[in-house]
């Protein structure tokens, strides 16, 4: 999948920034309501010297440090953590990105949770809870890592769903960099 920088994408941003914006443009390309996407993050100059064909296929842009590639769809009715405990990438691999979307509530709905939904068991009845309630929102949350642990996050909410309505952060979504950079670790 060629992903080329995207006109919103700062031109002093890291290079982890930029692969997680450029993957962000591309999932919005593909519409709301999709199942999760997983990348794979390798060093362009390295792909480009160990598999030019490819390379040229892709059509990698000059200024790119790290190339996202789409892999295969995540197996369905498995759940995420689950499934990325499964995950061991190969050394080529400088780091993984993966897009989910996700409804939230606001703090101070999270605070009204029913206690009986707080507990380990009812996941099910909280997600319908949540789908629920008046003040959620639909957000697409795009998390990358690297093998050094740098990680980064873009968020996108599906009623402001611009490019210049992108939130990015370190630490947007700790819990799921966390389990992204746990497939890192032997």
């Amino acid at each position: 999948m060629p992903m080329d920088n995207t006109p919103h994408t700062p031109a002093a941003a890291s290079p982890l920034t930029r692969a997680v914006l450029e993957i962000d443009t591309y999932a919005s390309g593909l519409g709301w309501d999709r199942p999760a996407l997983l990348f794979a993050l390798v060093d362009t100059a390295r792909l480009r010297a160990s598999e030019p064909g490819l390379a040229d296929r892709l059509e990698l842009a000059e200024s790119s440090e790290l190339t996202p590639i789409e892999q295969e769809e995540l197996p369905a009715g498995v759940p995420l953590d689950e499934f990325l405990a499964t995950i061991a990438w190969p050394d080529a691999v400088a780091g993984c990105a993966l897009v989910v979307e996700r409804l939230m509530l606001p703090p101070s709905a999270e605070q009204a949770v029913p206690e009986e939904l707080a507990r380990e068991g009812a996941e099910e009845r909280l997600a319908a809870w949540v789908a629920e309630h008046p003040e959620r929102r639909e957000v697409r949350m795009t998390v990358a890592v690297l093998r050094d642990g740098s990680r980064e996050s873009a968020l996108r909410f599906r009623d402001k769903d611009t490019e210049t309505e992108v939130l990015t952060g370190t630490d947007l979504v700790p819990g799921l960099a966390a389990a992204l950079s746990a497939t890192f670790e032997e």
